[in-house]
């Protein structure tokens, strides 16, 4: 099956026909090697459109600069499960976009004129259809269960004793720079003004220190507890290669265990921190 064909093909017919204003996909980066974010606003430009391994980044991210378009978008299922945390979110409509899901066996690890073996957080990611489509790529295939598809290297952690896991995460988050790449590749930040950018008060101070540095990855972990959808965008993005997914990971799977929740598989269950049940102790006091 070749689905870039049938990606150009949908494509050209949804610009032609007028039923969106944009396509949002992949073109061939200028490395010759990588992919690309393209935005197709006429059905000559679907003719740049390919899809691979490559196309690695989760474009939902730019949906929220279109909420009053209809606008196509080209999503593998962790990149359909943040469009359905926005949707949600109520950050996006569902009538606004016409999602073309795509079956996904697993993305690459790419950089500048480099393709990888595949991604290891695709690895583990238990969703290889997308949970929401509007035409599919791809033949759907068997899942794996969620709790069987943890990321091991989070159990390898826990194992450990407090002071070790305060070492790791000292010397990790030693190398932040605090370029907040992550927060502005995940589709989950979207605040107006973050709390890192805040003056008055000052959640978190300018200057580079240790303090300052575990403040802000850890109050942007908790802020996307129930949340992230696992896309692994910010670990990607990061160009100091902290492993920002563990700490993702980990909380995605004490919310899974407490809560029996996964995030972004349908837009309509809220997450658990939206809600309130009375009768919910979880263990605690």
């Amino acid at each position: 099956m070749d689905s870039t064909k049938i990606i150009k093909d949908k494509a050209r017919e949804l610009l032609a026909s007028k039923k969106v204003e944009c396509v949002m996909g992949f073109e061939r980066a200028t490395d010759g090697k990588t992919a690309r974010p393209l935005f197709a606003y006429t059905p000559e430009e679907t003719e740049r459109f390919i899809y691979d391994q490559t196309c690695v980044h989760n474009l939902a991210k730019f949906l929220l600069n279109w909420k009053d378009k209809t606008t196509a978008i080209i999503a593998k299922p962790c990149d359909v499960r943040s469009i359905n945390m926005l949707i949600q979110e109520q950050q996006i409509k569902r009538e606004k976009i016409y999602i073309i899901g795509v079956v996904c066996s697993g993305m690459a690890e790419c950089s500048w004129n480099r393709v990888g073996p595949t991604q290891e957080r695709c690895t583990t990611c238990p969703q290889h259809n997308p949970p929401i489509y509007d035409f599919l790529v791809g033949e759907l295939v068997a899942e794996k269960e969620p709790a069987a598809s943890i990321n091991p290297k989070v159990a390898d952690l826990l194992a450990k004793p407090p002071a070790e896991r305060r070492a790791f995460w000292n010397e990790q988050f030693s190398h932040c720079i605090r370029c907040y790449a992550c927060r502005q590749a995940c589709p989950g930040c979207y605040c107006t003004e973050c709390f890192v950018d805040q003056l008055d008060p000052q959640w978190v101070g300018i200057r580079h220190s240790p303090a300052d540095n575990h403040m802000w990855n850890t109050v942007r972990a908790f802020h996307l507890a129930g949340r992230c959808t696992q896309c692994g965008e910010c670990q990607r993005v990061c160009p100091v290669n902290i492993p920002l997914m563990l700490v993702n990971d980990e909380l995605t799977k004490e919310v899974g265990d407490k809560f029996a929740f996964q995030p972004g598989m349908d837009a309509s269950t809220l997450p658990p921190f939206a809600t309130f049940k009375k009768d919910e102790h979880l263990g605690i006091g």
